[in-house]
């Protein structure tokens, strides 16, 4: 019993009620002004319910009275950008028009309906409720007076969930904005990924370092030797540090938008940028960049970013070519610097483990390695 009468319990029980009140208010503007003509309000509401910024409006009441919990997220708040989105939106204000109708009648005559058999039961005709016209007062009606005040109840929350799981429907995320969060979540997904395994590699290979330079130190009583490992340390430290400053700015940019973060567009600030810590960087950039698709310029623009990291980190300033060209359907990357003698810093591999793995994620294929007396990154991702 207590489990049947915990919907009157719950807030959202009389927020989902107001909610389909709230269109009737205009419907009674409208029949105080013409009694005869009641359909007139739903037609009006065809019109306007493609009007984009209306779709938002809708949206917001209903995260706020219909799923004022979890489910909220699962209804879109973003004006109509397609005209299935506006469609969509002039049938959920139909519908919504008219399950709200159904609401004030039952609303109005259940209980009414109750009182009046109430009456009946103590000896009174009714008035008004024609189908108890003809009844003759008799006490046995007694019996039948929380009837209608049970359907009431099933009528409200019954009510209730089926605008709740038609806002769902209607006013869910279109596929373009389902497209967008799933965007979204891969790039975090591969950003976790890739800090994950760089403050692994990074992080991890210092402080290993430092501890068994510490510990031969200690052990050797050498003072010269105790320089030089702590040389070894500071060094260590100090390329630590630079990583996890790197690692830091993509957590910070993390909070921007998909559609905010860079794209090969603005590939020339990390030319710039890969000149200025004394790389000889040569590139070409032909095509037209600006009609890359986002999720594949963003990448891009990753790619070059660890390919270009990867140069400086591990051959310093040498000479870098880079080649950037937008085809009819294939975006070419290559990145090539002079191969050198010197030994890795810390995370060799994982920089081209992620190239490869995003490479791969678009459906695209990535080759490093050794190449003509050259360290070549060169990659494809497909345009369409």
């Amino acid at each position: 019993m207590a489990r049947l009468l915990r919907p009157l319990l719950r807030g959202t029980t009389y927020t989902r009620l107001l909610h389909l009140w709230v269109p009737m208010l205009v419907v009674s503007v409208w029949m105080w002004i013409e009694m005869s003509t009641p359909w007139v309000p739903a037609l009006v509401l065809l019109p306007v319910g493609l009007i984009p910024a209306v779709r938002r409006g809708e949206g917001v009441q209903a995260r706020l009275l219909l799923t004022p919990g979890e489910r909220a997220s699962e209804i879109s708040v973003a004006p109509s950008a397609t005209w299935r989105d506006r469609l969509r939106t002039v049938l959920w204000l139909e519908v919504r028009m008219l399950l709200g109708g159904l609401t004030s009648l039952g609303s109005v005559w259940l209980p009414l309906l109750s009182y009046s058999l109430a009456e009946l039961a103590s000896g009174r005709v009714p008035q008004g409720v024609p189908v108890l016209s003809g009844a003759t007062p008799h006490w046995a009606y007694a019996l039948l007076v929380p009837l209608p005040l049970v359907a009431l109840y099933g009528f409200v929350v019954g009510l209730g969930e089926l605008i709740t799981a038609l806002a769902l429907r209607f006013l869910g995320p279109s596929a373009a904005e389902r497209l967008a969060a799933l965007e979204e979540r891969t790039e975090q997904l591969l950003e976790r990924t890739r800090i994950a395994r760089e403050l692994h590699d990074s992080i991890g290979h210092a402080l290993t370092v430092a501890v068994v330079q510490a510990g031969a130190a200690r052990a050797a009583g050498d003072m010269a030797f105790t320089d030089r490992a702590l040389e070894a340390i500071e060094e260590t430290g100090r390329t630590a540090l630079e990583d996890l400053e790197r690692v830091l700015g993509i957590l910070r940019e993390s909070e921007r938008p998909v559609s905010a973060r860079p794209t090969l567009t603005d590939a020339d600030r990390l030319l710039e940028s890969a000149r200025v810590s004394g790389a000889k960087v040569d590139a070409e950039l032909t095509g037209p960049l600006d009609t890359v698709a986002g999720p594949v310029s963003r990448e891009g623009y990753r790619i070059l970013q660890e390919s270009l990291t990867n140069v400086l980190r591990h051959a310093g300033a040498v000479p870098v070519r880079v080649r950037v060209s937008v085809g009819h359907d294939t975006l070419e990357l290559e990145v090539r610097n002079p191969l050198t003698a010197a030994i890795p810093g810390p995370g060799r591999g994982s920089g081209l483990r992620g190239i490869r793995e995003r490479a791969a994620l678009l459906g695209g294929r990535a080759r490093t390695g050794p190449d003509d007396g050259d360290w070549q990154v060169h990659v494809e991702l497909p345009l369409r």
